[in-house]
Formats: structure tokens, C-alpha cells, sequence
């Protein structure tokens, strides 16, 4: 649905979240869900994601990065298994540990970081700003002066967010320019008609080898060999 590099970068982050999963029992994104349950029990409260849509995201990363880094980045996503404890998990909650984590990311991949981490610092503190904008009180008539009471906002958001998130929060910002989609580069476009043609191939000498074993099967079994002998001993006869 939305688009061939994009599907498979969907998948191999779903493989790492099963990984994550699997290695601390508990499932990335809790602190999302703990946060819907318990908006739900405070009258009068909106929940909002938000988040960049993720298939931008995705389409924006993809296209940041070249095909030896997309390659690259896949391979080590493919043979990730390193064991992670839930000590690693309360050491990356200690600032200094995440900044230096971020910093190693960086500097392999500063394009990916750029889309992933930077781009959506922007994004939240972009939606954060604007859920925390004063409510305007209903007035009685057009006479009667404005009133306005200050928001209330809890925003729940990764670690990792957050120094991008500080030091946005008193910038003008505009999210236009990190809502595009780029088109996708050649390299792109020659990598999906090769993968296309590479699955269609593969399919198509599949159902090849399927149909002649079947087919020498069949005319392996005895009752199809008798009735090929009546048929060519009919014609002579």
C-alpha cells in the first residue's frame, strides 16, 4: 500500500520490536498505551496522536538514505541479536548514556537520524504547542471581552525526544517542508523493478518445477500408463 522500500522497512522494524519483545517480555510502546488508558479515566480529556504518520516518515528515511546505506541498514537489522536486559533499559533512561547512544546513531547514519529523530522533534513539539494553545472561554454575547483559560497537557513521548523537543519549544516552526514526500531517486526505482522482476521470476520458475514434477507424476502412475497404451494401441489396431 504504500510502496515497496516502505513495506519492507515496516517489516524489518516490526522484526526488531519482536526481537525488543521477546528479549524484556514486554512490548515497545507501553508508555503509549498506559497513557490512552488512563486519558480515559479523566472526564472531559482528548487523546491525540501526535506523532508524523508513519508512512511519511518511512518515505522520507528511505529516500535520505543511498542504496548501500539502505542495504547496510537492512543487513544489520536482518541479524540483529544482540541480548538486551532491562538494565540496558534503565541505563538509557540516564541522559548521559542516551545522548552518547544518539551520538554513535548519528554518526553511521546522520540522514536516517535526521528523518527519524530530528524531523519528528520538530513534528511533536509543532502538535505539543498547539494542543497547549489558551482555551477560549463561550461568552454570554459579542460585547462581552474574550476570556481565555491556560490548556492542560500531558505529552508522553520517547527519551529520545525530548532535548530536540527543549530545544525547539521557542522556535517559529514550520512542518510543511518535513510533511513531503520526495520522489524516489533512480536508485530506487532500478532496486524495485530488479526485486519485482526477482519475485515474479522466482514465482514463475516455481509454479515451472511444481507443474512438471506433477506432470511426472502423473504419468508415472499405472492407471495413466495403461491408458496412454490403449491410446497409442487403438490407432495401430
Amino acid at each position: 500500500q504504500n510502496g515497496v522500500m516502505s513495506g519492507l522497512m515496516q517489516m524489518l522494524l516490526l522484526k526488531v520490536s519482536a526481537h525488543i519483545t521477546e528479549q524484556l517480555g514486554m512490548a515497545p510502546g507501553g508508555e503509549f498505551r498506559e497513557a490512552f488508558k488512563e486519558a480515559s479515566k479523566v472526564p472531559f480529556c482528548k487523546f491525540h496522536l501526535g506523532d508524523r504518520p508513519i508512512p511519511v516518515t518511512f518515505k522520507r528515511a528511505i529516500a535520505a538514505l543511498s542504496f548501500w546505506q539502505k542495504v547496510k541498514l537492512a543487513w544489520g537489522l536482518c541479524f540483529l541479536s544482540d541480548p538486551i536486559s532491562k538494565d540496558d533499559v534503565e541505563k538509557c533512561k540516564q541522559k548521559d548514556l542516551l545522548e552518547q547512544m544518539m551520538a554513535e546513531m548519528i554518526g553511521e547514519f546522520p540522514d536516517l537520524h535526521r528523518t527519524i529523530v530530528s524531523e519528528r522533534d520538530i513534528y511533536l513539539t509543532y502538535m505539543l504547542k498547539q494542543a497547549a494553545k489558551q482555551i477560549e472561554l463561550p461568552r454570554a454575547s459579542e460585547n462581552e471581552p474574550r476570556k481565555y483559560v491556560p490548556a492542560v497537557v500531558v505529552g508522553v513521548v520517547g527519551m529520545g525526544h525530548v532535548p530536540g523537543i527543549e530545544k525547539n519549544w521557542n522556535s517559529d516552526l514550520k512542518i510543511q517542508e518535513i510533511m513531503s514526500v520526495p520522489p524516489p531517486s533512480a536508485s530506487s526505482k532500478i532496486f524495485k523493478f530488479v526485486l519485482k522482476a526477482t519475485v515474479f521470476g522466482l514465482l514463475g520458475y516455481g509454479c515451472y518445477r511444481i507443474g512438471h514434477r506433477t506432470v511426472q507424476f502423473v504419468l508415472s502412475m499405472p492407471a495413466t500408463q495403461s491408458y496412454l497404451q490403449r491410446l497409442t494401441e487403438g490407432p495401430q489396431q
